[in-house]
């Protein structure tokens, strides 16, 4: 079982507790990849200071050289696909091929009307995950791209020297319902998720909605082989309050068959509050073996 960390970009990057410092040491823990959120601001966290992905991202690439990185995860809310490609494209190039793209098909919170656009339904916001998806894959596959959609186009793009990832950087589509798990096994190279039940409902009812978003993809898949991430603290149980509940929730993802789970940074306090010992034994039995394949 791989596992990853999510460092909210909360920081200031220099300073003995600064984010470099944390980006490294998520690294020196041994943990499989580390991801940012994709946000302009987040939730309960709006208010407090938040730094822009990209850059966080890049400065990440330059302070680590063997973790994977990636975005927890990106959405068409305030991007278009021509500009982004060129940014992942470098993303790719400065972390020397240790880029993953998270993206999603975006959500209503705080920078959804961000730019003062139209509120899109459910169903429009994953038709456009799928056209803004396969833009971006044919942007960064091909050297020039001309096409037009519904909501983008893109006239001689140019996408030079290319991925260092070959055909281009990996695609991990985060999803839920079948219309969205289409694009993940249209695109993708992973499927992400974060569950569907309401966390209210309790810990067991959320792990039984995750084990029937595993029948939808497998009925999708079709044999297709797709890596498997599952967000754990989108559960009741914050997956780092202990070690007992981190061991709990990797075992179950593990019968569920995901290759690989992601988990929180510890913050001082509110949303994923807890302490950094449980993150260094959580990277002991991670590195050890002893969360099993």
């Amino acid at each position: 079982m791989r596992v990853g960390v999510v460092l909210l970009p909360q920081a200031r990057w220099h300073g003995p507790d600064g984010a470099a410092q944390q980006w490294r040491r998520v690294e020196e823990l041994g943990f499989d990849h580390a991801w940012t959120y994709d946000h302009l601001s987040w939730q309960s966290l709006v208010d407090e200071p938040w730094f822009a992905t990209v850059p966080t991202l890049s400065a990440a690439a330059l302070v680590t050289s063997r973790i994977r990185l990636g975005t927890w995860v990106a959405s068409p809310n305030y991007r278009h696909p021509v500009p982004f490609a060129k940014e992942l494209m470098s993303l790719d190039d400065l972390s020397q091929g240790r880029f993953t793209l998270g993206l999603g098909a975006g959500g209503t919170g705080f920078d959804a009307q961000v730019l003062g656009q139209e509120v899109l339904t459910p169903g429009e916001r994953v038709a456009r995950l799928a056209e803004f998806t396969g833009l971006l894959d044919q942007l960064l596959t091909q050297p020039t791209t001309t096409a037009a959609g519904e909501r983008y186009a893109a006239v001689d793009a140019r996408m030079l020297p290319g991925c260092v990832q070959q055909p281009r950087l990996p695609f991990v589509i985060a999803a839920n319902g079948p219309r969205a798990m289409g694009v993940a096994v249209t695109h993708g190279q992973g499927w992400a998720t974060t569950g569907c039940t309401d966390p209210a409902d309790g810990q067991q009812a959320w792990w039984r909605g995750v084990a029937g978003l595993v029948r939808r993809l497998d009925d999708l898949a079709e044999g297709r082989v797709l890596e498997r991430y599952l967000n754990l603290d989108s559960a009741p149980v914050y997956s780092l309050s202990s070690v007992a509940a981190f061991t709990d929730a990797v075992g179950r993802a593990g019968e569920l068959g995901f290759t690989d789970v992601v988990v929180h940074h510890p913050r001082a306090e509110g949303i994923y509050s807890g302490d950094v010992a449980v993150l260094e034994a959580a990277a002991e039995l991670a590195s050890s073996g002893a969360l099993g394949a």
